[in-house]
């Protein structure tokens, strides 16, 4: 039963990165930079956020970083009051453990997530800055990431380049297991 599964990861892993190898060596396109507008478009709270804890000074000086960064629909969906909360809260503390769990030191690709999965059986684990691990699996073609509390967030839009830094756009807010359920 096994033989069947591994064929098909070590085939989906050597076709996608392939192809994800390729677009790697092709120059930056207009769709690239149509998506970083988008992408800005849909990531105000995520910005907003960066500036209220000052992470943008490290984000931009320090690295390289991949950052997982959830949309605006993902911060309404986990708690639009929470989020507010913390993004008035005078102690921004618990903001900034929130937006650590989304970053990983380096340059993590999804081609070299996918090269990770594959070395591991079809799982691949990253240490997020906050110390905690995000462990990686494929779900068809889309890279899910699942928190030690196990919520899942899909990584919907790939690789999109800024500076020092690799985003991956996910569809959820990864939550610190210290949290526990909120509101």
């Amino acid at each position: 039963m096994r033989a069947p599964f591994t064929k098909t990861l070590l085939g989906l892993c050597l076709a996608f990165s392939a192809v994800v190898s390729a677009q790697e060596t092709d120059a930056v396109s207009e769709d690239l930079a149509m998506v970083k507008t988008n992408q800005s478009d849909r990531h105000k709270i995520l910005f907003e956020a960066v500036r209220a804890t000052e992470m943008d000074a490290v984000l931009e000086n320090a690295g390289p970083f991949t950052v997982f960064a959830p949309s605006d629909a993902a911060f309404e969906r986990f708690s639009n009051g929470k989020i507010q909360e913390l993004l008035n809260s005078k102690d921004k503390s618990e903001l900034k453990t929130l937006l650590s769990y989304h970053i990983v030191a380096g340059h993590l690709t999804a081609s070299r997530m996918l090269r990770a999965m594959c070395r591991g059986n079809g799982k691949a684990s990253f240490t997020t800055i906050q110390g905690k691990k995000l462990v990686a699996h494929l779900d068809g073609y889309d890279i899910i990431l699942t928190d030690p509390a196990g919520n899942t967030a899909r990584i919907t839009t790939a690789d999109v380049s800024q500076g020092n830094r690799v985003i991956h756009e996910i569809d959820s807010v990864i939550v610190p297991l210290t949290w526990g359920s909120l509101p």
